[in-house]
């Protein structure tokens, strides 16, 4: 009896030297919803990703500030034309303000730097529900597996209940770091595509008070 007892965790260790279907299939039901929201977590994380370097390489900050010269020198078909011909999604915003009457101005501001921050809040909300369901989904193959571990010591002879003993503990601990893994993973682009927001709307405030220092002065065009 002592000696299946501590056969246990020893053929459990074994199943790290298994390839991934095999730890799936000891990873219990449970990893079906896993291995469903870790692809959908991959799809948006790649997407995310991609969008981020070509936001990155669409950013022109310089023409950006010559577009704000280009308005306080009240030039204001030059910083248009600037701004037809970018990519920045500052200088659109700006350039849907200057291409209207100053009263509404605002108005196409504002409808503009929402359409370009949507841009970049696209997948945010599917990445933070698989970072947060991830592991919830492990700690509930966790308990899964703890239960048909109780259950096989609960039938009396250990000898014969050691292999499910194992396949429990095994299906418990494979659940809970497939879900921490993914969780950990989704957080690396969550976090960088909210920096990447946090920046867009800085710098969208930062022309939107410059549009309304201008519009307030009556240097903005007629």
């Amino acid at each position: 009896m002592i000696t299946a007892v501590l056969s246990s965790p020893l053929a459990f260790f074994k199943l790290m030297n298994l390839g991934p279907m095999e730890l799936f299939i000891h990873g219990g039901p449970i990893m079906w919803p896993i291995l469903i929201t870790s692809f959908v977590g991959v799809t948006v994380a790649i997407e995310r990703v991609i969008f981020l370097v070509r936001s990155a390489l669409s950013r022109q900050p310089h023409v950006v500030e010559t577009m704000y010269k280009k308005i306080q020198d009240g030039d204001y078909e030059a910083a248009k034309q600037l701004g037809a011909k970018a990519k920045d999604p500052i200088a659109k915003a700006i350039t849907a303000a200057l291409t209207v009457p100053p009263h509404a101005m605002f108005s196409a501001f504002t409808r503009e730097a929402n359409d370009q921050l949507k841009k970049y809040q696209q997948g945010g909300a599917v990445l933070d529900t698989v970072i947060t369901a991830a592991p919830y989904l492990g700690l509930l193959g966790t308990i899964t597996g703890m239960m048909e571990t109780f259950g096989a010591l609960g039938q009396g002879d250990i000898s014969q209940a050691s292999s499910k003993i194992t396949g429990g503990v095994a299906e418990a601990l494979i659940a809970t770091m497939c879900g921490l893994a993914i969780a950990i993973m989704g957080l690396v682009p969550y976090n960088v595509l909210n920096s990447s927001i946090e920046q867009i709307k800085h710098d969208m405030a930062d022309a939107s008070n410059f549009l309304t220092i201008y519009y307030k002065t009556d240097k903005v065009h007629a």
